[in-house]
């Protein structure tokens, strides 16, 4: 594609498959050394051979926990060994299990929460220890329409992502005279494996969830994972120096 993001070394949690994959090899076409992180070792190691065969960029795979912060360390560790810094961050990791708040239990509540925002904050954490030390860097925090509000069947996951919108303003506002930069892309309704996977157990089918997406999503389709990674490598480029705290909206007008 491009050389957008080269010599830069990007992370990205929750990079096995999705959102992650897609955005991991957008960065890797863009020029970027990728780290991909995630707890599925087989799926991480054929991501980077992927990387590695279509855009000979060199690639890593962390099999790490972040719901533990010292997981969360490690990563950011790991990548610093290997490449010698951290210029971009992508927290991406996240899990989405349906509740309301009725019916959500703690446990459901705390395993949400480790994952979408202890997780994010501390790789945030990390990230920034090694980005003032190299002179700045940029942080994506993938968000989504339900951090404004959320489903009803989404109570826990809805709360996870209004507290990532917190820690986005917060990083852009306190680390900007560091030359970090932290910005918000606000996910619309992707067709992901984690989402036809979750709806094909509720027996509706990928050819349904298109058909519904017809009616709900004003553009009239779901987004691909392509859709956010052109929004993120632009987020993670030197094009967006002065881009700081914002929420870009890659939902095809869905919840606004």
């Amino acid at each position: 594609m491009g050389n957008r993001l080269e010599g830069k070394v990007v992370v990205v949690t929750g990079g096995t498959q999705g959102i992650g994959k897609g955005v991991a090899l957008m960065c890797a076409a863009e020029g970027a050394k990728v780290v991909i992180n995630g707890r599925h070792e087989q799926n991480g190691t054929a991501v980077v051979r992927e990387i590695q065969d279509k855009h000979g960029q060199a690639a890593l795979f962390v099999r790490a926990d972040i719901s533990l912060e010292e997981e969360c360390k490690r990563l950011m560790d790991e990548t610093i060994q290997q490449f010698g810094r951290v210029d971009g961050l992508v927290n991406n990791a996240g899990i989405f299990p349906r509740g309301t708040m009725i019916n959500t239990t703690e446990d459901l509540f705390d395993s949400i929460f480790a994952v979408n925002i202890k997780g994010a904050f501390f790789c945030s954490k990390y990230a920034i220890q090694s980005m003032i030390a190299t002179g700045g860097g940029s942080i994506v925090q993938m968000g989504s329409t339900n951090g404004y509000k959320g489903a009803k069947e989404l109570a826990a996951y809805s709360c996870s992502k209004g507290a990532m919108l917190t820690l986005n303003r917060h990083i852009a506002a306190h680390y900007a005279k560091d030359r970090i930069r932290s910005n918000w892309v606000t996910v619309g309704w992707v067709a992901s494996e984690g989402e036809i996977e979750l709806h094909e157990g509720l027996g509706i089918s990928v050819e349904e969830l298109r058909r519904r997406a017809k009616t709900h999503v004003p553009s009239g389709r779901m987004q691909s994972p392509s859709d956010i990674a052109y929004g993120t490598v632009y987020l993670l480029s030197d094009e967006s120096s002065q881009v700081t705290g914002t929420e870009l909206h890659i939902n095809g007008g869905l919840g606004l």
